[in-house]
């Protein structure tokens, strides 16, 4: 089962201490998507379609629903958020992999995201939006990366 988009969006912008941008809120997602892909059969951590967009991968309802942000800090507007057992293990998974991405610059993250041998980069098309990145894009990609080693 996965977990609802605002649930996971809210406990990332709570690890942030609510300082984190629409810019870094979306590549940590897709970063979280693509590893708990990866290490979990395929199975989504959230029912999230991530496009192709100029600066990486984007899941568009959540741009819509956090743009008017800009490049500020998200509030919480994750109104369809709900909390998380504290056994649930998907909550375990967020934290760290928010231990390990917050700390990087929304640059770093970009980096990351627009990786060459990446799903974004085998779908992108300059300045087009729409061009969904399939699933099994995602987790060719978590296996390249698991050969090569993410970079950082």
């Amino acid at each position: 089962m996965t977990a609802r988009l605002d649930s996971v969006c809210k406990v990332i912008c709570q690890e942030g201490g609510w300082k984190v941008s629409n810019l870094q809120l979306q590549k940590i997602l897709y970063v979280s998507q693509m590893l708990y892909m990866g290490q979990n059969d395929g199975k989504r951590l959230v029912d999230a379609n991530f496009e192709a967009w100029d600066y990486g991968p984007v899941e568009p309802s959540l741009y819509r629903k956090v743009r008017m942000f800009g490049g500020r800090p998200i509030e919480d507007v994750f109104y369809e958020a709900r909390p998380f057992k504290d056994d649930d293990t998907r909550l375990a998974f967020i934290k760290d992999g928010c231990a390990a991405l917050l700390p990087l610059r929304p640059g770093q993250l970009v980096d990351i995201t627009h990786w060459s041998k990446g799903a974004w980069a085998n779908n992108y098309v300059p300045g087009i939006r729409g061009i969904k990145i399939p699933d099994q894009d995602i987790i060719a990609e978590y296996r390249k990366r698991d050969e090569a080693e993410i970079p950082s």
